[in-house]
């Protein structure tokens, strides 16, 4: 063996734990990752557009609402109201209005009408200090989950950036969706790696008032290493994760391993695609193989014609992965 892979596989090993010996099944087996029992139905970009050019945006008052009330010539009756919880104002003589609803121009127009018994053709304007209707609730993986404010309906991203919803537990952590619930009865899903991956600004989707933003789990994006590596299982896919970095942080090939037959499995592909050791590590391959959700890395062990074992001490939870009798 070259004396730069034997110091190479030296490196990796170090970065493992105890060695954890591979024993071999009584019969060729492979692992074949088992589909996933949900298919997130993203929307199209036909169905984003359409949505995304829905109606022209008009504020409309809303219960919160810290409002600047101007009567001309008027200051008794002039000064900031804020909207109650019921959506309605109470002003010197013009009494209780329920403003929310309606539009800066449309009210001004109605508590100019309930002054003008009073006053001849009063001029009313009202301005808004403090903006209460354009909520959206975050949740999910986030550094700041709750109702965020705006002063205009945000885009996805606006309040992405607002939540802090770039990783909280793993600074390497990714994003690959986001759920947005409009109404009681519509779920929109958006595919995050088309936008932030490959700029799809069509996915950045503007958000309507009481929006609610959901951002899974980060276990739901991983990726598998197994068959002769020192720590075999789940690893969380991380931005740009490449086969390499998967076999790092697996502890690299043990002692039983056969490195210039290293395979990656793509779930929906019918084979996997093998590939040396040494040629992952060339210099202009050392930005290889970007890994994706659910593909598996598997190191064979030294000596076995086909890929064709599944190490037998695999982390809880990895339900995902079933054993067949087939080989690469």
């Amino acid at each position: 063996m070259p004396e730069r892979l034997l110091l190479i596989l030296a490196v990796l090993a170090l970065t493992g734990c105890i060695s954890t010996h591979s024993v071999m099944p009584q019969q060729t087996e492979v692992f074949q990752p088992a589909q996933k029992s949900e298919q997130i139905d993203y929307a199209s970009a036909q169905l984003l557009a359409e949505l995304d050019a829905g109606d022209s945006f008009v504020y409309r008052l809303a219960e919160g609402d810290q409002l600047q009330i101007t009567v001309w010539n008027r200051p008794e009756l002039s000064g900031k109201q804020q909207l109650g919880p019921d959506g309605q104002l109470s002003l010197p003589l013009a009494g209780t209005l329920k403003l929310a609803g309606e539009t800066r121009e449309s009210a001004a127009g109605m508590v100019s009408q309930a002054l003008s018994p009073f006053y001849k053709k009063p001029a009313v304007f009202i301005g808004i200090e403090q903006y209460a209707g354009n909520r959206v609730t975050v949740l999910g993986r986030v550094q700041n989950p709750g109702v965020q404010q705006f002063d205009r309906p945000p885009t996805l991203l606006e309040t992405l950036a607002r939540a802090g919803s770039l990783p909280v537990i793993d600074k390497q952590a990714t994003l690959t969706r986001v759920a947005i619930f409009r109404g009681r009865d519509r779920i929109i899903w958006v595919d995050l790696k088309k936008l932030l991956n490959r700029g799809e600004l069509v996915n950045n989707i503007r958000l309507k008032a009481n929006d609610l933003v959901y951002i899974p789990d980060s276990f739901d994006t991983l990726v598998y290493v197994l068959g002769a590596v020192h720590k075999p299982g789940a690893y969380r896919l991380t931005p740009d994760m490449s086969l390499l970095d998967a076999l790092s942080q697996a502890g690299g090939p043990n002692d039983d391993a056969a490195p210039e037959q290293i395979a990656l499995y793509r779930p929906g592909k019918q084979a996997a695609d093998a590939t040396p050791l040494t040629t992952l590590l060339t210099r202009e391959k050392m930005v290889n193989y970007a890994l994706e959700e659910g593909d598996v890395v598997f190191v064979p062990k030294s000596g076995v014609a086909e890929a064709g074992y599944v190490i037998r001490q695999l982390v809880p939870g990895l339900s995902i992965l079933t054993l067949g009798l087939s080989a690469f």
